[in-house]
């Protein structure tokens, strides 16, 4: 006998709704000695970062447990941060699951996705324009075509020159992250922020996130994400764990090791210059680190770095000018406080931690 339909809907509603409060759960809470660090090095490694002006926020993540987190008053963990340019590797993990559907390929021709906005006698330049050399920053610009006013259209970008070989000449390129962005929205029907909600949002718990869009309509991709602080540790650990989230592969792990590793050189002078941290070659939207680890990072400070070697991520999001400080922070004081083994428990050292990052205040920049 087939169980009534009023018992299946309410089934399906517990269903979606025992699925919904899991995914939205919070990140486990964990002391600092119980992975591994002394609640001392995470006091002297957030009293460095309160010497910039302006950091608003900091997690850190080891082992999948938050031990550390901050805001900088008047900031807070309920406070959506904007993402400026870390925006870019939300915009490629879209790009990693339309290629697991099969909607596009890496080799795939950019000019495939826009018959009716491409000039009327494209170079040899632009016609061999890959999905790979937007991810990697190598479209063939030797300038950057600059946004202006978030007025992105693919036309636009279509019709400036490709004097390059694409997949030769690594220039950091924000309109080539709409064009992901937009070729996303061709396969899908949905903004990258709508394709994103069912696949990746929602079973992390990211609620209500919000990205601006273009007068075409796709989301801006490059930059114009806002979530909050423990949204971005998530995507962080999400990463950091190959793709798999309670125990569901989101994301596959081939994509997770391609997108993250070095694709292409970027040591010349486009953003070498703020310091070493940016000559360690580039992936799929994510920047390479010293010491094997990997970041999205976005204008003024936003940082989601992942540290394989070290099970740990460190997010912080910011307004400031200070991206190697806040790098070196973590090289230089963090990262040597990680053990491989759990330390005894500091009640005196976390007492002083919960009340160091109590009483932060963002100050001013300096003039």
């Amino acid at each position: 006998m087939n169980p009534p339909s009023c018992f299946l809907t309410a089934l399906s509603i517990f269903v979606s709704t025992s699925f919904a409060t899991r995914a939205a759960q919070p990140l486990p809470r964990s002391t600092p000695e119980a992975q591994g660090v002394s609640s001392q090095a995470v006091c002297d490694f957030i009293t460095e970062l309160d010497k910039i002006d302006t950091l608003h926020s900091v997690m850190i993540v080891r082992h999948g447990s938050v031990i550390a987190e901050a805001w900088w008053n008047p900031e807070s963990a309920d406070t959506p941060h904007v993402l400026w340019s870390l925006s870019k590797s939300f915009t490629s993990t879209a790009v990693g699951l339309a290629m697991a559907e099969g909607k596009l390929g890496l080799d795939d021709p950019v000019l495939k996705f826009f018959p009716d906005d491409a000039p009327a006698q494209p170079s040899e330049n632009l016609k061999a324009m890959k999905v790979r050399d937007l991810l990697t920053m190598t479209c063939g610009h030797e300038q950057e075509l600059k946004i202006q006013n978030h007025q992105a259209t693919a036309k636009e970008f279509l019709a400036h020159p490709v004097p390059m070989k694409p997949g030769t000449h690594f220039q950091y390129n924000t309109y080539g992250s709409y064009m992901l962005s937009a070729i996303v929205s061709k396969v899908s029907g949905d903004t990258v922020l709508e394709y994103l909600k069912p696949r990746l949002f929602d079973p992390l718990g990211i609620e209500n996130p919000t990205w601006d869009s273009s007068p075409e309509g796709p989301s801006l991709g490059g930059y114009g994400l806002y979530l909050r602080t423990e949204d971005i540790a998530k995507f962080g650990q999400l990463y950091l764990q190959m793709g798999l989230w309670n125990g569901k592969q989101l994301l596959p792990a081939a994509w997770v090791a391609q997108a993250t590793r070095k694709q292409v050189p970027n040591d010349g002078k486009s953003h070498a210059k703020i310091g070493i941290d940016w000559q360690q070659g580039y992936g799929f939207q994510f920047w390479r680190c010293t010491h094997e680890a990997y970041r999205g990072d976005g204008r003024a400070g936003q940082l989601c770095v992942v540290i394989p070697a070290q099970d740990a991520v460190v997010v912080m999001t910011a307004d400031a000018n200070a991206f190697q400080q806040q790098l070196n922070a973590i090289w230089d004081i963090l990262l040597p406080a990680f053990s491989d083994q759990a330390l005894p428990e500091d009640a005196t050292a976390l007492a002083k931690l919960n009340e160091l990052t109590a009483k932060l205040v963002a100050h001013p920049k300096n003039p």
